[in-house]
């Protein structure tokens, strides 16, 4: 393992055959390549800041069905909500949290979350971001190995909102190192 974390932001990871040539051939956008040898523990990241409108809080309450008069209801939200405004969805909270620090690495593969937890209510015109923090990692199948990262969402100046614990499975780059390492053999 290097000492330096090296971005591979912008790699050409794909090769589209359905596309003209110099296109496939582009660097994709917030797209990734690396292999669970390069990922590192302590390596942390903090997203671009969100704010989200009330268009958009809406429209995810009505793709997931989600009515509940703190998130979808102003005049109950108001009058006899608890906190006298609507409420972004946490599942949204959570959504919008993970995408802006998500990249799209061809060799990584979401294998789920531990320890999610709203803290605190984050309400329609509020800005959120997202400190993400590499945890651990440990060999765990014979061509990809578990790693850990922790999601931190806030909003304003720094007000915990949301965190969880994002586990995802790794390709190796050489799997012929982890031989005989690994907690599963299939």
């Amino acid at each position: 393992m290097g000492s330096s974390f090296e971005p591979t932001v912008g790699i050409a990871s794909t090769h589209p055959r359905n596309m003209p040539q110099e296109h496939a051939e582009l660097p994709v956008w917030n797209a990734e390549n690396w292999f669970y040898e390069d990922w590192q523990p302590g390596h942390r990241i903090r997203s671009l800041r969100r704010t989200i409108a009330e268009g958009e809080s809406h429209m995810f309450n009505s793709l997931v069905v989600d009515i509940h008069p703190y998130v979808q209801d102003q005049m109950f939200a108001e009058s006899e909500g608890m906190f006298g405004r609507r409420l972004v969805a946490g599942a949204f909270v959570f959504s919008a949290g993970l995408g802006l620090v998500a990249t799209n690495c061809v060799n990584a593969f979401s294998y789920g979350y531990d320890k999610l937890r709203f803290i605190k209510p984050v309400f329609i015109g509020e800005t959120i971001y997202t400190v993400r923090s590499n945890l651990d990692k440990k060999p765990r199948y014979p061509d990809m190995g578990l790693i850990r990262a922790s999601y931190e969402v806030f909003k304003g100046e720094g007000e915990l909102v949301l965190y969880c614990e994002h586990l995802q499975t790794v390709k190796y780059k050489n799997p012929a190192d982890f031989a005989g390492s690994t907690e599963k053999t299939s």
